[in-house]
């Protein structure tokens, strides 16, 4: 069964300024190197829609979507808050992002793909029920959980987030909901300093010190996620696939390479082979030095397809 690809050229135009590093050559990365690599051919590539009100409204309080609709500009620039800003074309962009996750987790559960990766920005782990934050306006990996609650009746949805810098807003979105299942590994102390201390018991957090590479991942993921994911029998897993603890990425200070996302997304593969028909839907969160996020994104993808 084939890769979905979902992305749209909304995503592109979303700018927050030429030395902010969530920049729209995160996306033109990753696409020329799939093209490079021959993978592009043998993806299955669609357009993200707009999330609707309704949607968004699944995950986000009502005065917060009211003010993101309320923020967005007729030119220039309007910051959310010191690190996230929106320009005339993000609020179409965040809500495509949102979309594009949605509309993963529909293409899963019809059958029309086995896996699904969501090449949108802006990313959205960061984004709290009531707050944007950390480059993030919509939560679109919370949306896409709840959505495949909500639309397709599952019991259970696994989010599992592997980016650098922990997802707190997906935490603030889940915690408490026995549906969910949410585990992430992070580095810490660091932004947004949260994720050390929590005790939901869906909430599987891993923090992992400065300059943890390789070995302090894997067994990590190995001791603390697999025997969770095993005994939750996700029926779907959704990742939220930063890349930004590559040993390349000055974002922050942790030494994965590409083959560790190569093997967390076999391993992920694993569980969804024994307890969700092999049903996965990945969107991208962060990833900030291109050529590092591209070779990841393409050993992502590699993994579905078993090359890795």
């Amino acid at each position: 069964m084939s890769i979905a690809y979902i992305s749209h050229p909304d995503c592109l135009l979303h700018d927050m300024g030429h030395h902010h590093p969530e920049q729209p050559a995160r996306l033109d990365a990753i696409n020329d190197r799939l093209i490079a690599g021959g993978l592009d051919m043998v993806l299955h590539h669609y357009d993200a829609p707009l999330a609707d009100r309704d949607m968004l409204e699944t995950v986000h309080d009502v005065a917060y979507v009211d003010s993101i609709f309320a923020a967005s500009p007729a030119e220039g620039i309007a910051w959310v808050d010191g690190d996230t800003a929106m320009n005339p074309h993000s609020l179409d962009a965040a809500r495509r992002a949102a979309g594009a996750v949605a509309l993963g987790v529909d293409l899963v559960m019809e059958g029309r793909a086995r896996q699904v990766f969501c090449a949108v920005r802006p990313p959205g782990h960061h984004a709290e029920r009531r707050r944007g934050m950390g480059f993030c306006l919509f939560n679109n990996v919370a949306i896409g959980a709840y959505h495949a609650v909500l639309r397709h009746d599952l019991a259970r949805v696994a989010i599992v987030d592997f980016d650098v810098h922990h997802g707190n807003g997906t935490e603030d979105i889940v915690t408490g909901d026995e549906r969910m299942l949410f585990c992430s590994t992070f580095q810490h102390p660091f932004y947004p300093h949260s994720g050390f201390d929590s005790t939901a018991a869906n909430i599987v957090n891993s923090p992992l010190p400065s300059g943890s590479g390789s070995r302090e991942f894997r067994e990590a993921v190995e001791s603390h996620w697999l025997p969770r994911l095993a005994a939750f029998e996700p029926e779907l897993i959704m990742v939220s696939a930063g890349f930004d603890a590559h040993q390349a990425d000055d974002m922050a200070n942790m030494n994965l390479v590409d083959t560790d996302y190569a093997w967390i997304t076999r391993r992920l593969c694993e569980q969804a082979d024994r307890s969700a028909a092999g049903r996965i839907v990945s969107t991208l969160e962060g990833g900030y030095e291109l050529h590092a996020l591209a070779r990841s994104v393409e050993a992502h993808l590699k993994a579905f397809l078993g090359d890795n």
